[in-house]
């Protein structure tokens, strides 16, 4: 049923799609496996960076695997495997450490959407991108016609998600869809993950909440956790829950 193989190595954790006799595509297993992994390296202050890649040379992702969600009625396809992917994407896309797509081939249908959820992507030179959902009589569903509408001009969109085009590496470099090409797509995601560790975390996190709120990422949730940041070591919140405890008005002198 495949997997998600997890490795991590000196402050890098390596996040591998292993299914490659379906050419890496996403069991609702390894969906649920991906959430688990992520969630706890958001906790692990050792982890400066995660690399998300597929098994093999020839695709990164090839998309939600068909035997996984044929079976589905409406309602369960609906309830269970696209709000549970879409949960799944959302939590990687507002991971607050930096994320690397090694994208070391092709990438289609929610293989594209889950390399649209990471901050910068690599590509090998036999990568190409598509969304061939309408041919086979369903939509892209895990963000493809709203996250990568940030990613990719609408118009080469277009292109993709109505008449089923590829975009091939070199056009993807052109887009800024991909920040380099790759004949070791792996290794220079990892120089890129190892350049990080030369920044502050603290700093490097809130920039990526900046930035994501930017971009429409979880703007709701930017703006308070960068509000209870300002307020969280301030006198004016030791005053307040000391008040509170002492069952007291508050003082607040908010220029100390």
């Amino acid at each position: 049923m495949g997997a998600v193989r997890i490795r991590t190595t000196d402050g890098i954790a390596e996040l591998t799609l292993d299914n490659p006799e379906k050419l890496n595509s996403l069991t609702l297993e390894m969906i649920e496996s991906l959430f688990e992994h992520i969630e706890l390296l958001e906790d692990n202050d050792s982890i400066r960076a995660i690399i998300l890649t597929g098994t093999g040379n020839r695709a990164f992702c090839s998309g939600a695997n068909i035997d996984s969600w044929t079976p589905l009625n409406s309602r369960r396809f609906a309830r269970i495997w696209v709000r549970e992917g879409n949960r799944v994407f959302d939590r990687l896309a507002r991971l607050a450490k930096p994320t690397i797509a090694a994208m070391n081939g092709f990438a289609l249908g929610g293989g594209l959407e889950l390399s649209a959820t990471c901050d910068i992507r690599v590509a090998a030179p036999n990568a190409f991108l598509a969304l061939p959902e309408t041919a086979l009589g369903v939509a892209p569903c895990w963000s493809g016609t709203q996250r990568l509408s940030r990613l990719l001009p609408i118009p080469v969109l277009r292109e993709m998600a109505l008449f089923g085009r590829r975009v091939d590496a070199e056009r993807a470099l052109q887009l800024g869809y991909v920040a380099e090409i790759s004949d070791d797509p792996m290794n220079a995601a990892r120089e890129i993950a190892h350049s990080v560790k030369s920044k502050s975390p603290a700093a490097t996190e809130v920039v990526k909440y900046m930035v994501s709120a930017a971009a429409s990422e979880d703007c709701a949730g930017t703006i308070d956790a960068l509000a209870g940041g300002m307020l969280a070591e301030s006198s004016s919140k030791r005053e307040g829950v000391e008040a509170f405890k002492e069952k007291r008005a508050p003082k607040f002198d908010d220029a100390r």
